[in-house]
């Protein structure tokens, strides 16, 4: 009876421990699969094509440094119950806050536009014109941020991250070599080549679409809008860590795909790598184009949240999703705003789509290094965080990540100043 009793009762400790953790869950996993956005998405294509499975361990290595990173905003929005934009604001002053905030809005207005033209470009594919998808689009996001409600807008979000992994399905069909996947993704190496202007541009490409500003103050604001407090803080942890794993699912699957079916051919789109995916697997090519469609709407609905939430936080307008809009209508209208001006601009005839979508990657990696180290401050106060400040490992791994991304950002431009520069590593 005894041994029974203690069995039941570390059962039962699971069974709460799982029921808590899936209360918690949500943040974490839905920032880092809607970090797989259009652009995201784009770029693995081309970087399967381009180089095959080589870059695979590259882009294993982005999943933890997601990680470190984003699960300081667990910390921080559980211990502060503040907003990213507001922590700074408090800790370093308006003009710190100020430049935080247009970094941040600089950079999301900008991708929200590569997020529609992704979702425009995959319905193509279909036959379904851009302004019908646009169309349809601003009603679905509208209808979920409108209900004043955040555990429904959290559901249907979970929803759209489910369809996110669509790529390993599509990956299985066309059965890739296990051996090669798991050498590319293990090992470093250089491709054929060496250090071009090409591959520092995809590297930074990688790195933008993987840690991006946006996603610091969106998790942030979603911990606080959730409720979080800093019991929850180890759950939220774990959540983080499932959707890094689930980002780096996703890269390495769509990798794996374009790697095998489209090496060497020119690739400048995911979009295009789904057409060109048809005519070889019909399923494939499509599971690439649904799975566009979805990265890209999961993309803006994150995106256009952050820059609201932010903008909420700054001017002290009521910015929750539990509000309903009459209850918050600034909140409501600039994100009803930045959904109409992104959808606008990519019906633009003759706009260089394309190169927005692979160039506001390197913009948004460019300018990650000042958010880092906002964030790399904040939790270091010893005042505000209390045991939850970081650790000295902590420190490390993220002033490290900081250096590592200013490093290649003066190569990238040291590159393009200087063509072949570093072609003498192999």
């Amino acid at each position: 009876m005894g041994i029974f009793a203690r069995f039941y009762y570390k059962f039962h400790r699971v069974i709460r421990a799982i029921q808590v953790f899936l209360m918690v869950a949500g943040p974490g996993i839905i920032v880092m699969v809607a970090d797989n956005d259009a652009g995201g998405i784009t770029t693995y294509a081309v970087t399967g094509s381009k180089y095959g499975y080589s870059l695979m361990w590259f882009l294993v290595l982005l999943g933890p440094v997601a990680y470190f990173v984003q699960e300081m905003t667990v910390r921080l929005g559980a211990v502060t119950k503040r907003g990213h934009a507001e922590a700074i604001f408090d800790a370093f002053g308006s003009f710190w806050g100020w430049f935080s905030l247009l970094d941040l809005v600089i950079v999301d207005w900008l991708t929200m536009i590569t997020e529609f033209i992704g979702m425009t470009a995959a319905m193509s594919i279909f036959h379904i014109p851009p302004i019908i998808t646009i169309l349809i689009v601003w009603a679905l996001m509208i209808f979920m941020v409108a209900q004043g409600r955040y555990w429904r807008w959290e559901k249907l979000a979970l929803f759209f991250c489910l369809i996110n992994l669509i790529y390993v399905p599509a990956a299985f069909l066309i059965h890739p070599s296990v051996r090669d996947i798991l050498y590319n993704s293990f090992i470093p190496h250089l491709p054929k080549g060496g250090l071009t202007n090409d591959l520092f541009f995809l590297l930074m490409a990688n790195i933008g679409t993987t840690i991006a500003p946006w996603m610091l103050f969106f998790q942030q604001s979603t911990v606080v809008d959730k409720k979080m407090q800093e019991k929850d803080v180890p759950f939220g942890k774990v959540d983080t860590a499932i959707g890094a794993m689930g980002t780096v699912i996703v890269a390495v699957f769509l990798v794996a795909i374009t790697g095998k079916l489209l090496y060497g051919v020119n690739v400048q789109s995911a979009a295009q790598a789904a057409i060109k995916l048809m005519p070889i697997n019909q399923w494939v090519g499509t599971f690439v184009a649904i799975g566009l469609f979805d990265a890209g709407f999961l993309g803006a609905i994150c995106i256009s949240l952050a820059s609201s939430w932010a903008f909420g936080e700054v001017f002290g307008w009521a910015h929750s999703l539990n509000h309903k809009v009459r209850e918050a209508p600034w909140f409501y209208a600039y994100l009803t705003l930045t959904i109409l001006f992104a959808g606008t601009i990519v019906l633009i005839p003759g706009a260089p789509l394309v190169l927005i979508t692979l160039f506001v990657q390197v913009i948004a990696v460019t300018l990650l290094p000042a958010a880092l180290v906002f964030l790399i401050l904040l939790l270091n106060d010893e005042e505000t965080m209390g045991k939850y400040k970081n650790r000295f490992f902590d420190n490390i791994v993220n002033i490290g990540i900081v250096i590592v991304i200013i490093v290649l950002s003066t190569l990238y431009g040291l590159e393009t100043l200087f063509p072949n520069l570093l072609n003498f590593v192999k």
